[in-house]
């Protein structure tokens, strides 16, 4: 049942007994009670309903804009938890068993294929063979990424300001072909074993990546939220095909919303198969 309570002069007047006795009159045989009603007149109300013996709640946009999870009152101020993390003390060492298995492994597996691509950017276009850059990590702390260098010596952009564009010269012909199937990524597994990234987790960008004409915070103010777990080799963006260059705000929107809701609900079980799924979009048409 819904009431407005002007229409009835229900006024929250805790110097009126009539005013409340009118009140509780509508409250009759009422088990609960929901309020909304301008900020100044909350307090009365939860004053209110709390002499009146019912489930009483007052409605504050406060907790629907801050996110939060919780409230409590201590020492006459009030709390609201607007965070706690998405993994417990299990799921973060269980995260992170499997983050080093797999890492280890694969470095193991894959270490001739390193050392080919390791030469053969020698050979193209001396060193270095890896490029290193600033990303955003957990808790938006910076660390240093690891890439096999795909770009000419000297043309790298350490800042990520300009996006890579199908047909750009800065591209070698060895670099062409490792960002076509993934393979520049591989060094972070070093990163993973580092404990700096995971296996799975939301993808770290440059400081200067932009969508549109726009750098990815400036787009959606949710963006630092990505950042509560470790970034990843891969994630559930990825895997949508949610990848490559950001020439619209709605390519980070997307990138986005599928970090977030990878963040909502981790499992082994996700990631087990966010990895076998990413084995079929190794090689893509939007690394360029």
């Amino acid at each position: 049942m819904r009431v407005n309570a002007a229409q009835f002069k229900l006024i929250p007047a805790l110097d009126d007994p009539d005013a409340l006795n009118r009140i509780g009159t509508v409250l009759r045989s009422i088990d609960r009670v929901v309020v909304s009603c301008p900020p100044e007149r909350r307090a009365a109300w939860a004053s209110l309903l709390k002499g009146a013996n019912i489930d009483g709640e007052v409605v504050d946009d406060t907790v629907a804009e801050l996110g939060a999870h919780g409230a409590r009152t201590v020492g006459g101020h009030g709390f609201l938890r607007v965070s706690i993390g998405p993994l417990g003390m299990r799921a973060r060492v269980t995260k992170r068993l499997f983050d080093i298995a797999v890492a280890g492994t694969a470095l193991v597996l894959l270490s001739p294929l390193l050392l080919i691509v390791a030469a053969a950017i020698l050979i193209e276009d001396g060193s270095p063979v890896l490029f290193v850059q600033r990303r955003v990590g957990r808790a938006n702390r910076f660390f240093q990424m690891y890439k096999f260098r795909s770009m000419k010596s000297g043309r790298t952009d350490h800042d990520g300001h300009r996006s890579t564009a199908r047909g750009d010269e800065r591209i070698t012909r060895v670099g062409k072909f490792i960002r076509r199937t993934s393979i520049d990524e591989l060094p972070q597994l070093f990163n993973v074993l580092k404990g700096e990234m995971a296996i799975v987790g939301p993808r770290p960008h440059a400081l200067g990546s932009q969508a549109g004409a726009k750098l990815f915070w400036e787009v959606d103010e949710r963006y630092w939220e990505r950042h509560a777990l470790k970034p990843g080799l891969t994630g559930l963006a990825q895997i949508r095909g949610f990848r490559g260059a950001t020439a619209s705000e709605g390519d980070l929107t997307d990138r986005l919303q599928a970090d977030l809701e990878y963040l909502d609900g981790w499992s082994l079980a996700r990631d087990i198969q966010i990895v076998f799924s990413t084995l079929g979009v190794l090689v893509h048409d939007q690394a360029f």
